[in-house]
Parts: C-alpha cells; sequence; structure tokens
C-alpha cells in the first residue's frame, strides 16, 4: 500500500498543529506501509518507506491580489502542482483545505480513494476572512467541494465530528471517522533543563504562566493577556507567541501586552515560533499552561503540555474537552460563544474566568504535581502515535477494499 498524504506544511515548515500532525503521522506510518508526502517548500527527499516531495505555488500570481485572494489563488495552484504527476498511490489523504482538491483531483483523475483530515472547518472561522480577505470564498469552496466528495472524512475528536455534522449536514455520518491527534511519547518529556529560560530571559526560580501558539484570533492569546490584570503583580508570564495572521492583530497584541506591562513587569514575550527542544524546557518547567483557544478542533498543544506534565488551564471548547481532564489533569474554562465567530460573547468575564483558574494553580504547587502526573498517564494511555497510525491504516484498507469490489 502506498499512500499520498497532502499538506501544506511539512518539517522543516513547520508553524501550526496540522503540519506537526502530518510530520508524525507521516512517520509512524511509514513503519508500516509507503507514504509520499507532496507539501508546499523546497523539501525532497527519500528515506525508507518515507518519500517527501515538495512544489512551489505558481510565481506569477499577482496582478495587484496581494493581500486579498493571492493566498487562496497560490493554495489552488500547489493542487494542481501536486496532484499531476502522481504515480503508484493507491489512496489519497489530505490534511487542511489547503490541499483538499488535491484529494479531491486525484479521486477523480487516478481512481483512488480520498480522505480527509480536517483540523479545522472554514465555517467556523469567520475571522478568517481578515486574512484571507475575498479569498475566504475561494478556500471555504475548495474545503466544502471536497469534504462533500470524499470517501472518509477523519475528524480529530468527537467534538469536530459535531462540528462537521453541524457545518455540512449532507455528509453522510457513517463516512465520519474520529481518530486522535497524537503524541511523541519518547520526545516530550519533562526535563529540568532551563538553558532555553534563561536564553529568553526567564526567571526559571519564580513560578511561571506560559501560552505557546499563534498569534491568530482562534488561539484567543489577547483574552489571556486580558487575563493578566486579574493575576498577582509579581506573576511571570510567558507567550511563546509568533507568526500573526495579519498586521493588525500582531498590533492588537501589541498593544495589549505594553498596556498589561505597567502594572505587570513579568510578561516575557518570545516573538517567534521557538524550537520544539526549547518549547519543551519551557513546558517543563512552567508552574501553568494556559491555552485560551476560542475555536480548537483538537488542541495538539495541550498533549505537549501534558506529556511534559504541566498542569494545563484551558477553554472549554472543541477538543478540547476531550484532551483535559476537568479538576484532575486541569481546568476547562467554560464561555457563552458567539456562533458565527466563535468568539466569547462576555471577553471580560471569560478573562476574569481565566485567571481565577490560573490563581488556584499558581498558588497551590501540590495540586499542580499532581494535575501534571495525571496528565502524563492520560497521554500515555490514549495518545500515542502508534495507535494512531494503526487506526489510520486500517481506514485505509478497508476503503481500498470498497473500492476494488466497486
Amino acid at each position: 500500500m502506498r499512500v499520498g498524504l497532502f499538506t501544506r506544511e511539512y518539517p522543516p515548515l513547520v508553524y501550526g498543529g496540522a503540519g506537526v500532525h502530518v510530520d508524525y503521522l507521516s512517520r509512524e506510518l511509514a513503519r508500516e506501509i509507503e507514504v509520499e508526502v507532496h507539501c508546499w517548500g523546497p523539501q525532497n527527499s527519500d528515506s525508507d518507506n518515507l518519500h517527501v516531495r515538495g512544489a512551489e505555488p505558481w510565481t506569477d500570481i499577482s496582478n495587484g491580489t496581494e493581500g486579498k485572494f493571492k493566498g487562496a489563488l497560490e493554495a489552488f495552484s500547489l493542487n494542481l502542482t501536486q496532484v499531476k504527476a502522481l504515480q503508484g498511490i493507491d489512496i489519497a489523504h489530505t490534511h487542511t483545505w489547503y490541499v483538499s482538491m488535491a484529494g479531491y483531483l486525484a479521486k477523480k483523475l487516478y481512481g483512488i480513494p480520498f480522505v480527509l483530515t480536517t483540523h479545522s472547518l472554514e465555517p467556523l472561522r469567520a475571522w478568517k476572512a481578515e486574512q484571507l480577505g475575498s479569498g475566504y470564498a475561494m478556500s471555504s469552496w475548495m474545503e466544502r467541494t471536497a469534504i462533500l466528495d470524499a470517501d472518509a472524512v477523519i475528524a480529530v475528536s468527537q467534538g469536530t465530528k459535531a462540528d462537521i455534522e453541524r457545518a455540512y449536514p449532507d455528509v453522510d455520518p457513517s463516512r465520519i471517522h474520529v481518530i486522535y491527534n497524537g503524541i511523541d511519547l519518547k520526545e516530550y518529556q519533562k526535563t529540568s533543563d532551563t538553558k532555553a529560560l534563561r536564553d529568553y530571559g526567564v526567571d526559571p526560580a519564580v513560578p511561571y504562566v506560559l501560552f505557546v501558539g499563534r498569534i491568530t484570533r482562534q488561539k484567543g492569546v489577547t483574552h489571556l493577556v486580558d487575563a493578566i490584570r486579574y493575576l498577582p503583580k509579581e506573576t511571570q508570564i510567558v507567550l511563546c507567541a509568533g507568526a500573526p495572521d495579519t498586521p493588525e492583530i500582531a498590533k492588537e497584541l501589541r498593544d495589549k501586552v505594553e498596556a498589561a506591562r505597567k502594572d505587570h513587569p513579568r510578561i516575557i514575550w518570545i516573538e517567534k515560533m521557538v524550537t520544539k527542544q526549547e518549547t519543551i524546557q519551557l513546558y517543563s518547567n512552567c508552574r501553568v499552561f494556559c491555552c485560551p483557544s476560542v475555536y480548537e478542533p483538537f488542541g495538539i498543544i495541550n498533549l505537549e503540555a501534558m506529556a511534559c506534565r504541566a498542569p494545563v488551564v484551558a477553554s472549554a471548547t472543541g477538543g478540547i474537552k476531550e484532551v483535559v481532564v476537568e479538576d484532575e489533569t486541569g481546568y476547562l474554562v467554560p464561555f457563552d460563544q458567539d456562533p458565527v465567530t466563535s468568539f466569547p460573547k462576555d471577553p471580560e468575564k471569560f478573562a476574569k474566568d481565566l485567571a481565577e483558574r490560573i490563581n488556584v494553580l499558581l498558588g497551590d504547587a501540590e495540586k499542580c504535581r499532581r494535575f501534571g502526573e495525571a496528565g502524563r498517564k492520560r497521554v500515555e494511555d490514549i495518545f500515542s502515535w502508534t495507535a494512531i497510525a494503526h487506526q489510520t491504516i486500517e481506514l485505509y484498507g478497508r476503503l481500498i477494499e470498497e473500492r476494488g469490489r466497486g
């Protein structure tokens, strides 16, 4: 069996959870089957069963479209490039809307089954119009066309499955399969190393609250910054936040951080995507990891933090509720969501509620230790990549068999 995995992100060009997912999934699948990764970038390599083929979008997409729909046209052009020369692929498997049409076209042109993993849904991310402009209409069309035609849709959580059924009621529920994200248990382990902390100006002797993620509406970092005013003034807050969606949200966050620093000077903002080993050090030594996402189909960062024995305070939304266990591995903070934007209807209350739970853990080191140990055990019991790869291969086999009978 040879699967074609289609993705925008692949190492070393990874900036989000979907890229992390494909990185680990491809390597785990390659232990048992042939894997051909088609990604966006200059990558080109072969290692045993794993073959990586990078491509670039068309270079003549301009004519004043920058900042409007250029990104969506680039993605569509990449889909065409990726699908034009497939050879020996038994099944196509796409990740995110950026490459969803490659799977759709592969099914039509090569007569192979098409699997689509959804890491998020365009109809539930209305704020993407701020980033993509009119290209949001095109990204939505690409996702809808592909998801309605896929032979199987993988949801990364039960919450995501429910979202798919709500956003795309025409999808046959029997075609939706829940397969969780995973974590490399050997790689993500608690470490006492604090070099990265010192390098970035974090005092290892002072408890700190940690955020890791992109600067985007979805990840809710501005809500955490709003919560800082309700934390003790001596609290150390580490924002590992880079890759802003737009200049506007980058400026908004900068303004909020500068205002918060007037009364809470111990805010360290690491304005870039740090290395994996640096992130592991940050997770391992924090007092509290905070995930204030307003929309999160799964939330792999919570797994990473829990694997490093960090207690978690996270928003009670989407797949996060299937990862973090209330009052066992951390705290889940509910909020009333706007049905269109997913934003909190009362952002001030959400910020206060985040701070309340963070304050509990800041003041209880023993509870933090218990939550951290329970989090590690939960990750070990449920979220290994080996189990996830086996489930995925079983799905591939059933689809190929059904196609053969057809």
